[in-house]
């Protein structure tokens, strides 16, 4: 459990630190260099996945508490609209004149579904701890860059992008969820 916890804490500061400290950021990208910050980046977040992964394999999942909604329909909705929402950040569409951070949210969604779905310890600390990351993120982008100036309207194409991106990959995760990660999307 404790690689797991190292390595969602990892992830979480890692994707904080330029929003928590602007400032320091700024300097370690001048003093290193846009390029080699970047692949910094990259590395220490990659290290964090490796982490997360070997950490979730090797924790034992206690019971912490009985999930309320065990094979619902309800939670491969909140799930698809997180894939939704996340591919939809990446585009110029209509969803970011409602939704400020759509790839947080869209974070929160997925994680708030595995909560209402997986009641282990490993579960609570990975995807309760990714949920967590994603709600302080919006509050510090948000003190960051002040009020929220909502984009002009789009063309609907930029809409259907990510609707049809995160649905065919909600589809490919749900059919091979099983194969991935050793449990089944649906029960049964």
């Amino acid at each position: 459990m404790t690689l797991l916890i190292i390595g969602v804490v990892t992830w979480s500061l890692t994707h904080l630190f330029p929003s928590i400290w602007p400032g320091a950021r700024d300097r370690l990208e001048r003093k290193l260099g846009e390029k080699p910050y970047r692949g910094l980046f990259s590395l220490v977040i990659i290290g964090a996945l490796v982490l997360i992964v070997i950490g979730w394999k090797r924790a034992m999942p206690g019971a912490l508490y009985t999930p309320p909604f065990t094979g619902n329909p309800v939670i491969s909705a909140l799930i698809l609209i997180g894939f939704i929402l996340f591919f939809a950040s990446q585009v110029p569409g209509n969803i970011k004149r409602f939704v400020r951070h759509p790839q947080m949210v869209g974070t929160m969604f997925w994680g708030i579904a595995h909560l209402l779905t997986n009641g282990s310890t490993r579960a609570v600390a990975l995807f309760g701890g990714l949920t967590l990351w994603a709600i302080v993120e919006v509050l510090m982008c948000n003190r960051r860059d002040g009020k929220w100036q909502k984009p002009e309207p789009a063309a609907i194409k930029y809409d259907v992008i990510p609707i049809a991106i995160g649905s065919v990959i909600f589809v490919a995760v749900l059919y091979f969820h099983g194969t991935l990660f050793g449990v089944p999307a649906i029960p049964g």
